[in-house]
């Protein structure tokens, strides 16, 4: 009967002891996943030749996003979006095109840094941890765009592809946006993104006139406020996140 107590009071006294070493916010904290996978849908609307102002040709936008997190508050992330430049031109219009919609889908792709303003994540035991936070972003992209989408001299009737030729141009994504963590692997994202061209970005509508190939050239004089006689693009769209990857070792460059 000694030997059991003593026993028993050794086992006690051992976990007594590795209560109190282990951290307490070992007991009930969410894990940390460094991946996060999503996918996006929303709207956008483009500035150029057809269009002076914002929300002219407004069409859908999707894509999808892979984002690698370096802690709670800064991550890396490459998305993909596909999004319509959409132009309505009336019949009495300065361009003598004919009346309907200009249509040209094009693809972005771009790589951007993100930062979080709270440090985001669900831990009961670490008061500095946010469900919800506003976050930034600024990085480099790409676009794909077919130059040819709608010929207005071999056919006025609009919206039929008439030729094929893909241009490419470079983008500098900004935004800002709004995550919420509703559960330990899912998330809900609102990003609003404006896309900067600063190379080959003029002419993304699609619209050639052969017979007169600089007649949409700074057509509305847009080239005191864009220096680089470039056209922009923004999108408004809202995602889920899925988190994996977890981070049960511990990552050498990760400050969770």
């Amino acid at each position: 009967m000694g030997k059991v107590l003593h026993s028993n009071i050794i086992t006690f006294g051992l976990v007594f002891v590795w209560v109190l070493l282990v951290p307490t916010r070992a007991f009930g904290e969410s894990k940390m996943y460094r991946l996060e996978a999503g996918v996006q849908a929303g709207a956008g609307y483009y500035v150029g030749e057809l269009a002076p102002h914002a929300f002219m040709g407004t069409a859908e936008v999707y894509g999808a996003q892979l984002r690698c997190k370096i802690d709670q508050r800064w991550a890396l992330q490459v998305k993909g979006q596909r999004q319509r430049v959409v132009n309505t031109i009336n019949k009495d219009n300065s361009w003598g095109f004919a009346e309907g919609i200009y249509t040209n889908p094009m693809w972005h792709f771009d790589v951007t840094g993100e930062f979080n303003f709270f440090r985001f994540g669900i831990d009961p035991y670490n008061i500095h941890m946010r469900a919800i936070t506003p976050f930034i972003f600024l990085g480099i992209g790409f676009s794909a765009h077919n130059v040819y989408a709608n010929d207005t001299l071999s056919y006025p009737v609009l919206e039929t592809k008439v030729g094929s030729q893909i241009d490419y141009a470079m983008y500098i994504p900004i935004g800002v946006g709004l995550k919420w963590k509703f559960a330990e692997r899912w998330q809900l994202q609102l990003a609003w993104q404006h896309n900067i061209y600063v190379m080959n970005g003029d002419g993304i509508e699609g619209v050639v006139d052969r017979a007169r190939p600089n007649i949409l050239n700074n057509s509305y004089e847009l080239n005191g406020s864009n220096v680089m006689n470039n056209d922009v693009t923004s999108t408004l769209t809202v995602g889920i996140v899925f988190e994996f990857a977890p981070d049960q070792k511990g990552c050498p460059f990760c400050n969770y």
